[in-house]
């Protein structure tokens, strides 16, 4: 997996969506979220629980998104919610069969699925909910790592419409499906995006993207040509050598982090109080002389004309008989 990707396993409570629709006047909308989960990561498993028998006009869309559909009998048959029951068991077979799934997605709002949330989390399993406001349970919404209203799904994102219009359909399409990847991981708290990065979100989003069928050569080709029309800002890695998106969308009429810092690099230093500037230390050439040197005599220091210090002999002390107390003559 490169950095940051997860792979994610999506179980989805139809029912209870059902009941967070029955006052709506619109429909469920499955491609809604798997556009959001995309964003996460590379969706391995997709499975949906319910009686399809009462909600036929549904199993067309969820064919289609390729979510693999269990059929639950009628609770007047069974006596129990069968669709609750089957979803643990089946979450928790992948739990521990496939260690490579790392991250559960659980499409429902009913607190009976708490006990399951917490048994993912004891496994190291990032768990993430996905429901109604009206029909999810204040207990399952605060258990999740994670959780994403369905009615926050979809709405308009702050992209830049201001694209030239002389631009063909093909490079706006691409274009919009640029910036939409580069929110996707903004909204994932990404710091530094790689074009690498973005090429695989790219990808998520759309796999039938391919740079070439837009008249690219390269990816950074591409990124480039978005970078002249004025979408984003680039920056090249001095280690990698590729590119890396600083700055696009709103962030480009506002100043960022990377701006902030040069800004504040090159701003200069304020000195306190006023005090002028302090000279620069003096040389060896305009240092000034030492003292002149001394030699200390017996009785005083006392420099030559040239700066040396000259040794006088001691004043000279009368001396004494050996034999007596009387000074010798001299």
């Amino acid at each position: 997996m490169t950095d940051g990707e997860r792979s994610l396993a999506i179980f989805v409570d139809f029912e209870n969506l059902a009941l967070g629709f029955q006052n709506r006047r619109d429909r469920f909308e499955i491609h809604r979220v798997l556009e959001r989960l995309v964003e996460k990561g590379k969706i391995v498993a997709k499975k949906a629980y319910a009686d399809w028998s009462r909600f036929q006009p549904y199993t067309a869309p969820l064919h289609e998104a390729a979510i693999e559909l269990i059929e639950i009998p009628r609770r007047g048959q069974s006596g129990k919610n069968s669709a609750d029951i089957r979803l643990c068991v089946d979450a928790m077979d992948l739990a521990y069969a496939k260690s490579h799934i790392d991250t559960f997605v659980v499409v429902s709002g009913d607190s009976d699925f708490s006990p399951l949330v917490s048994k993912l989390k004891e496994l190291g399993k990032h768990v993430i909910g996905l429901g109604m406001q009206e029909s999810t349970s204040d207990l399952l919404r605060d258990n999740f790592d994670e959780f994403i209203y369905y009615e926050d799904l979809g709405k308009q994102s702050d992209l830049p419409s201001g694209m030239s219009p002389q631009l063909s359909e093909t490079k706006k399409k691409v274009f919009a499906l640029l910036l939409e990847s580069l929110l996707a991981l903004r909204r994932e708290n990404k710091e530094v995006l790689w074009s690498s990065m973005v090429k695989d979100t790219m990808k998520r989003k759309k796999p039938s993207f391919n740079e070439a069928y837009h008249g690219y050569r390269t990816f950074s080709e591409l990124l480039e040509d978005a970078q002249k029309e004025g979408l984003l800002e680039l920056e090249t890695d001095k280690r990698s050598r590729t590119y890396v998106v600083t700055r696009f969308g709103s962030e480009l009429s506002s100043s960022g982090p990377a701006d902030a810092g040069e800004a504040k690099k090159k701003k200069p230093r304020r000195r306190r109080g006023g005090t002028k500037k302090q000279q620069p230390a003096a040389t060896a050439a305009e240092a000034p002389a030492p003292p002149p040197e001394t030699v200390v005599t017996d009785e005083k220091e006392t420099p030559d004309l040239f700066g040396h210090g000259v040794d006088l002999p001691p004043e000279e002390t009368p001396r004494r008989d050996p034999w007596g107390d009387d000074p010798a003559p001299s």
